[in-house]
């Protein structure tokens, strides 16, 4: 029997390589594919395209990767001037989100893909979350992350893959502030949004940390053994 299909979509950043600089890249840090390989999936790097989104045909699940900020005329609100976004990214993922919802994919958001889950459900965000908590401890320093408590609501899609977990890894600057018609099942010490999921479909979770960086990263895990079930 053949590995889940796993989509990860990507980032397109300047790339340093061998004699290159600056060169334009289509890339995913490589803790995503690895904790798909690990959990038993087969990971695919699909770059931003917002032509259409058949290849959501051959897909068994969808991980939105973190990344920069979603652009905030996406959810109806000017850009604050420490927003920094990626509008290829934007279209072609919330593409490739409506496809996968429609056919009942198994999606999982992480970090940024958390809080594009939130937009395309209708909702909004804080674009920069320090002016809200008044710190910050999620984002720590440049390229460190934040280590800090969290709970989920009982009975929850999240509560269940992640059991006896009570602190995550976080490195971001925006957060949800409204999670539109998704269900917020998860939470920092400081009332941060951590977790949302659409009770109405198989799976659908977002989470606001980076599991790809953890030793036991559950959140893909359960992504590759749903989209394994529906195969």
């Amino acid at each position: 029997m053949r590995r889940p299909l796993i989509g990860i979509s990507a980032y397109v950043e300047p790339a340093d390589w061998a004699a290159w600089r600056g060169v334009r890249a289509v890339l995913v840090p490589e803790a995503y594919s690895r904790a798909v390989a690990a959990a038993g999936g087969r990971a695919v790097v699909l770059p931003p395209d917002d032509v259409d989104a058949d290849v959501v045909a051959v897909l068994d699940g969808l991980l939105l990767a973190g990344g920069a900020d979603v652009g905030p005329g996406r959810y109806g609100q000017p850009p604050d001037p420490r927003t920094e976004d990626r509008p290829d990214r934007d279209a072609g993922e919330l593409t490739l989100l409506g496809a996968a919802l429609a056919a009942e994919l198994p999606v999982l958001g992480v970090c940024r893909g958390m809080q594009l889950l939130a937009v395309a459900y209708g909702g909004a965000l804080h674009q920069h979350l320090p002016d809200v908590v008044g710190h910050e401890a999620h984002r720590p320093a440049p390229g460190v992350y934040g280590a800090h408590a969290v709970r989920f609501a009982p009975g929850s899609l999240a509560a269940s893959v992640l059991p006896g977990v009570d602190q995550v890894n976080s490195y971001h600057h925006q957060a949800v502030a409204d999670s539109g018609r998704l269900t917020v099942t998860g939470w920092a010490g400081d009332g941060v949004v951590e977790a949302v999921e659409d009770p109405a479909l198989p799976f659908v979770l977002g989470v606001q940390w980076h599991p790809e960086n953890e030793s036991d990263p559950r959140p893909i895990t359960a992504l590759v053994r749903a989209a394994g079930r529906r195969m």
